[in-house]
């Protein structure tokens, strides 16, 4: 029996022998770091499928200023997942990027004063 909802599992879908390779590589540097067992899969990749909306830019959907923000800018739901703005600021609101490369970057995402306030506040400090 499997630690997790197959719903959820995590997954590296891989192209080739080579992309496996590495990716089981990268599994057995974070369970050293980590201490624990990762229970990623490597599965041949076959087909793409996007995710439900719901699912999409999780941490952007979890601060109300900034997914006001995202509903002016792009009104439609299919724009917005498609966003590379939308995919940089959920991913510097889930904790990842540097906050230096934020402070770069942050005007091409066309924020308000209070929506960048909101998004510095937030995101990682690292």
């Amino acid at each position: 029996m499997r630690p997790y909802s197959r719903q959820y599992a995590s997954i590296v879908f891989v192209h080739d022998e080579k992309q496996r390779a590495s990716a089981i590589e990268s599994r057995e540097r974070a369970e050293t770091k980590l201490g624990t067992k990762v229970t990623t899969e490597f599965l041949p990749f076959k087909r793409f499928f996007i995710a439900e909306d719901y699912h999409q830019k999780y941490y952007l959907r979890s601060s109300l200023v900034l997914m006001r923000e995202f509903a002016v800018l792009y009104r439609d739901p299919k724009e917005f997942v498609a966003s590379t703005a939308s995919a940089r600021v959920n991913g510097y609101l889930g904790g990842h990027g540097r906050r230096a490369d934020l402070e770069v970057e942050i005007d091409r995402y066309g924020l308000s004063p209070d929506g960048r306030r909101a998004l510095l506040a937030a995101a990682r400090s690292e």
